[in-house]
């Protein structure tokens, strides 16, 4: 990777996804890990005319651990936000409290300099065009089937849901996406069957596929390498913990299987689910976690329709 590659990715993120605007606002939230991209994404801000400010936090425990309250109150008072940290703020009250009252922002939560300078280099017409042909989709349907050569075998409840899609445009007033981009994505409302994981946010690539049971919107075991860790995680935070909280589908073909669920959700031809927090993507499910599993080669239909065949998009 080229520090042009990373400087262009940034260019992208800051210039075109954002739109940062000269004299608005713009709040960096960094961590000690993820200090010197955050850095880089202030000066890019700064020179694009913005009253750019970096905010150092401490790591938070987990994926959905609310900030402190003082970058709390910083998110409210931006115009725009950037969160490069290394666990994610996405389904924290303090990021939907500034989206809700028009702040628009990213969260960019584990992104490495590589992968941002990989995964930004993408076709931002197909990923639209993908992102809102899924999201459409979400939005209609009542239900959706889940099942892969691993033993994948899940039915989900739709109904009433909105279908939300991520394709890197953040220039709307109170605009809320993930970067590097590329999913549409719901909250079920509940659901039941199994699923192979690959992927477990935040333990990395499983050695095997482990095997997650749901049972009426929640999941009640993980069988595999990574499983009673990644489920004692959700069970530390209570029966709320163990909710059913999203159903993605990944849009984006220059991302790859590297660990990081941050990309690894965002492959083209991937499903992925998460448990815990649903408020921010609507839902009714309010708790300091969020935790991604990864399907491979997932056959999905929605609503009745083929969206993917063993891991080929063919909607």
């Amino acid at each position: 990777m080229s520090n042009d590659a990373l400087d262009r990715a940034i260019q992208t993120v800051v210039g075109r996804c954002l739109a940062v605007r000269p004299g608005e606002n713009v709040l960096v939230i960094a961590d000690p890990r993820s200090r010197q991209l955050g850095e880089a994404m202030r000066d890019v801000a700064a020179r694009l005319g913005a009253d750019a400010v970096l905010a150092l936090m401490d790591e938070r425990e987990n994926d959905g651990t609310e900030p402190p309250p003082p970058i709390a109150g910083a998110l409210l008072g931006a115009d725009a936000f950037l969160a490069p940290t290394t666990r994610s703020l996405s389904h924290t009250r303090a990021r939907k409290a500034a989206s809700d009252a028009g702040v628009r922002g990213a969260t960019l939560p584990g992104v490495t300099a590589d992968m941002l300078a990989r995964v930004m280099d993408v076709d931002f017409d197909a990923l639209r065009a993908r992102t809102q042909a899924i999201t459409e989709l979400l939005d209609r349907a009542d239900d959706a089937h889940i099942s892969c050569p691993n033993g994948s075998d899940l039915t989900l409840d739709l109904s009433g849901r909105r279908g939300v899609p991520d394709f890197g445009d953040i220039t709307a007033p109170g605009a809320f996406g993930n970067l590097p981009a590329g999913e549409g994505f719901i909250a079920p409302r509940t659901g039941s069957g199994r699923l192979a994981a690959t992927s477990l946010a935040p333990l990395g690539i499983s050695p095997e596929p482990v095997l997650v049971t749901v049972e009426d919107g929640h999941l009640t075991s993980a069988e595999g390498p990574l499983g009673p860790e990644f489920i004692a995680r959700l069970q530390a935070h209570g029966p709320l913990g163990t909710n059913i909280a999203e159903l993605g589908v990944g849009t984006n073909d220059a991302a790859t299987l590297t660990g990081n669920v941050l990309e690894d959700e965002k492959i083209l031809g991937t499903i992925h689910v998460a448990f815990g927090a649903s408020a921010g993507i609507g839902g009714t499910v309010s708790v300091p976690i969020h935790l991604d599993v990864v399907v491979l080669e997932p056959t999905l239909d929605v609503g009745g329709t083929r969206v993917l065949d063993a891991g080929r998009w063919v909607l």
